[in-house]
């Protein structure tokens, strides 16, 4: 969202210079011009007819000018990516049944200048598809796909809409219905949003129990040399299938304020991030929480009774190593840890710590392993203890991807899950995913 000379007096170019003889070139005119007068004069014809020559050759025209640069390419005004998902369990209760899946998601952005405006501003598009069936909740609650995620009941196309403004300092406001997905995507080293990197929702688009997946609202970010600020403000309900106004922020108002830290340790980049994020809702966000977690009403059920929520987060990425030949590449180690007041919200902790980057002589290919732990909130699980076990649900994901050409990729995924559902053995799960970049 945020993009991250003085005219001298250039040398004159060789064609620019006057064209003469060169030093040897005269001493040797001397030389032969002594002789003149003791020569014959067949030797001075002879000599005549090379000075003509070299006349000649002296206002020859220049070469002409090398051509000029290639000009550079302007960014994608459209961009289009697809992928397809295979996935099976191999361990655990879950049936080994395998499923097939994909997703497609447009990328559109319009310049100010194509309508009317200055290149300042940009509206962005971008509708999402997806189709087919995944392994999620077939072994832990966190969904195990991040690009098939959606809320319950709801339908497999969505479309987001937003308009942002960059100023010259690189400071942004974004307004509208906006995808979470492009933001976790744009982290540095763990980035991954369903496409690409990691695929468990725990790792890729670690839930917060606050913030929904795709929301309606503001977003600033405001750089510095060594600080990213950012402040929130949107409507704490899942906008997935709405317009974003049907809502109309009838549950409260959330926020989220961050700022993130640049660092150098070692001469490698990182960054490290601190944030607070609430809201004003009262309940629980039934919206984004799995419906086999609906706690029942009171007096019965006591969870989702207060008022309010507030959380805070830490996370870090930092660079080990840089490759010199393939800028942005390199080895680097992520964390993450969010601990919250609880009631009402589901998630009062929740953890992670992984590894990942691009190996050195293949920089197109890229491979992670992480780790990941979560928490459901004491109320919650006191509520529906009756009808379902739950306790903490932790796991680790590995991935190898190879770049195989261009705009292809082919992702070979392991995960390993220890269910919140207190019944369910710890389940194993392969999966592949085809990446097409157009």
């Amino acid at each position: 969202m945020a993009s991250i000379g003085a005219l001298g007096t250039a040398p004159l170019a060789a064609s620019e210079f006057p064209v003469s003889a060169s030093a040897d070139e005269q001493a040797t005119e001397l030389e032969t011009t002594a002789e003149l007068n003791d020569a014959p004069v067949e030797d001075n014809a002879k000599l005549e007819t090379v000075s003509l020559s070299a006349s000649q050759v002296a206002v020859q025209p220049p070469p002409p000018p090398p051509p000029p640069p290639p000009a550079r390419p302007e960014p994608d005004l459209v961009k289009l990516v697809v992928s397809q998902f295979g996935d099976v369990p191999v361990a655990g209760s879950a049936p080994g049944t395998p499923r097939y899946a994909g997703r497609a998601d447009a990328y559109i952005t319009l310049p100010g200048s194509r309508w009317g405006a200055d290149d300042s501003w940009k509206i962005n598009i971008r509708p999402e598809f997806t189709w087919g069936k995944s392994s999620n909740g077939e072994i832990g609650l966190i969904p195990a796909n991040t690009a098939l995620f959606r809320p319950e009941g709801q339908e497999d196309y969505d479309l987001s809409l937003s308009v942002t403004k960059t100023w010259q300092s690189g400071a942004s406001l974004e307004v509208g219905k906006i995808n979470v997905l492009d933001i976790s995507g744009a982290l540095p080293i763990v980035g991954s949003n369903g496409h690409f990197g990691f695929q468990n929702l725990g790792i890729a688009l670690p839930p917060t129990a606050v913030v929904p997946n795709t929301l309606t609202g503001a977003q600033l970010q405001i750089p510095t040399k060594k600080v990213i600020y950012r402040l929130w403000v949107f409507d704490p309900d899942s906008q997935y299938n709405r317009t974003g106004f049907e809502t109309a922020f009838e549950s409260g108002v959330a926020f989220l304020g961050s700022a993130a830290f640049r660092t150098n340790f070692g001469q490698k980049p990182g960054l490290f991030n601190f944030a607070v994020v609430g809201s004003t809702r009262s309940g629980p966000a039934f919206d984004i929480l799995p419906r086999a977690l609906t706690p029942p009403p009171p007096p019965i059920g006591t969870f989702g009774d207060e008022e309010g929520e507030l959380a805070l987060q830490l996370s870090g990425f930092q660079y080990l190593k840089l490759n010199p030949r393939a800028r942005g590449k390199g080895l680097g180690v992520f964390a993450r840890f969010q601990a919250s007041m609880g009631d009402p919200t589901f998630l009062d902790y929740s953890a992670f710590v992984g590894i990942a980057g691009n190996p050195a002589n293949r920089p197109q290919d890229r491979f992670g392993l992480a780790a990941f732990f979560y928490s459901l909130t004491d109320e919650l699980v006191d509520d529906i203890a009756f009808r379902l076990p739950v306790e903490d649900e932790q796991g680790v994901e590995a991935f190898y991807t190879v770049g195989f050409a261009k705009g292809w990729k082919m992702t070979a995924n392991v995960q390993v899950v220890d269910s919140a559902i207190a019944f369910r053995d710890t389940g194993v799960t392969l999966g592949a995913r085809l990446t097409t970049t157009f």
